[in-house]
C-alpha cells in the first residue's frame, strides 16, 4: 500500500542483481500465514508465560502495545499451543520446497511509516503490519539481517532484510555488508562515510585446493581444446616458456592436430610457448582422463624455475614427427602451414 516503498524495493532488487545475483519470485503466502501466527495464535502464550509474575503484579505499568500483546496469552491453554506448535510444524514444511530454488529471500524490512498519532491510536494491529514481511523470521528459525537501502523521495528511509535458513548468518552478513556499501549510503544520518569493508570471521575458511597445468597446444586459448580448461573452472594464470630443455614436435594424423612435447638433456633444446592455467583439484582427474596416448601428464619446468603439471609425449611416437622447436611454440607452427594471402592490384 506504499507507492514510494514499492519504487525502493524495486530498486533494491536491481543492486542485488548487480552485485551477481538473480531475482526469482516466489509465492510468499505460506510466511504470511505464519508472520500471522506471531500475534494471532495461542504462540503469543509463550510471551505471556516468559514474564507472567511480573506482568500479572504490573499489568496496568506496562506500555501499549506490549500489554496487549502479552495480555492476549493469557487465555489461551496447553493444547490450544500444542495446536498452533503443530500447525507451525506444518507450515514449515510447507515452505520448504522454496528453498531448492533460492538461497536467500529478500524482502522490505518495513512496508510503509505510520505516524506516531496513528501509531498511538492502534499500536497492535499498526505493529502486525510494520511485520508484514518478517514476523515469520523467528518462529520458522531462520536467520536474517537488516540493510540500509536508500532514501526515498519524501526523505524517509528505506530498508530491507535479507532471510536465510538457520546457521546462514555469516552469508548474510557478508552479503549485507557488500550491499550497504553499494548503496552510495552514510553512516545513519551523520552523513560520516561508511567504514572500509571488513572480512567476515566466519567465512575465512582456506580456499578449495587447485593445481596449475600447463598447456602447450590443443588447449591453449582460442585452441580447439580449450573448453575442456574451461568447462572445469580453469583461469589462466600466464603465458610464458619452458625451460630451454624440451623440443616440440607435430603429431602426424591427430584430430584436433596437437603437438608433442619432449624433454632432452641440457644444451639440445630450447624454450617452448606455454599458458599456465589453475584449476580446482577436484577437476583435475577427470581433465587427466581425457589426455590421449601417446600424450601424458608429468611434471614441466618452467622458466622462472618453477615446476607444473604439464603436456608430454611419448619418444616413440616422435619418430615421424616434425620437429618445430625452432618456430618456438604451436601457434608459431600454425601459423607457418596457414595458405599465403596474397594482395592483387
Amino acid at each position: 500500500g506504499d507507492e514510494a516503498a514499492r519504487a525502493a524495493f524495486d530498486e533494491a532488487v536491481q543492486r542485488l542483481k548487480d552485485l551477481g545475483g538473480e531475482a526469482v519470485p516466489i509465492d510468499f503466502g505460506v510466511f504470511t500465514v505464519c508472520a500471522d501466527m506471531l500475534y494471532g495464535s495461542a504462540l503469543v502464550a509463550q510471551r505471556y508465560e516468559a514474564i507472567r509474575g511480573f506482568f500479572d503484579a504490573h499489568e496496568a505499568e506496562v506500555m501499549e502495545p506490549v500489554r496487549s500483546i502479552v495480555g492476549a496469552g493469557r487465555p489461551y491453554s496447553a493444547a490450544d499451543l500444542v495446536a498452533a506448535q503443530t500447525r507451525l510444524a506444518a507450515l514449515a514444511q510447507q515452505a520448504e520446497p522454496l528453498w531448492r530454488g533460492i538461497d536467500l529471500m529478500v524482502v522490505p524490512t518495513a512496508p510503509t511509516h505510520p505516524t506516531i498519532e496513528a501509531m498511538l491510536a492502534d499500536p497492535v494491529v499498526l505493529n502486525r503490519q510494520l511485520g508484514a514481511y518478517t514476523n515469520f523470521v523467528n518462529l520458522l528459525d531462520y536467520a536474517a539481517l537488516s540493510v540500509p537501502s536508500s532514501w526515498r523521495p519524501d526523505g524517509l528511509p528505506f530498508g530491507i532484510t535479507l532471510i536465510g535458513r538457520c546457521g546462514s548468518d555469516w552469508q548474510l552478513a557478508e552479503l549485507g555488508q557488500r550491499y550497504h556499501h553499494a548503496s552510495g549510503l552514510t553512516q545513519g544520518a551523520t552523513g560520516l562515510p561508511l567504514p572500509e569493508p571488513q572480512p567476515i570471521a566466519g567465512l575465512t575458511q582456506a580456499a578449495p585446493p587447485r593445481v596449475r597445468v600447463a598447456v602447450v597446444g590443443a588447449h591453449l586459448s582460442g585452441m580447439p581444446l580449450n573448453g575442456q580448461l574451461t568447462e572445469r573452472g580453469a583461469t589462466l594464470l600466464s603465458r610464458t616458456h619452458t625451460a630451454p630443455i624440451y623440443r616440440l614436435y607435430a603429431l602426424p594424423d591427430t584430430a584436433p592436430p596437437k603437438p608433442g612435447l619432449l624433454r632432452v638433456a641440457p644444451g639440445d633444446g630450447g624454450r617452448i610457448e606455454i599458458e599456465v592455467w589453475e584449476m580446482p583439484l577436484s577437476q583435475y582427474g577427470s581433465f587427466v582422463a581425457l589426455v590421449p596416448a601417446p600424450l601424458s601428464i608429468g611434471s614441466l619446468q618452467v622458466a622462472d624455475g618453477s615446476s607444473v603439471q604439464g603436456f608430454l609425449c611419448e619418444p616413440l611416437a616422435l619418430q615421424d614427427a616434425a620437429d618445430i622447436t625452432h618456430l618456438g611454440g604451436w601457434r608459431a607452427y600454425l601459423a607457418s602451414t596457414s595458405p599465403a594471402r596474397l594482395a592483387f592490384p
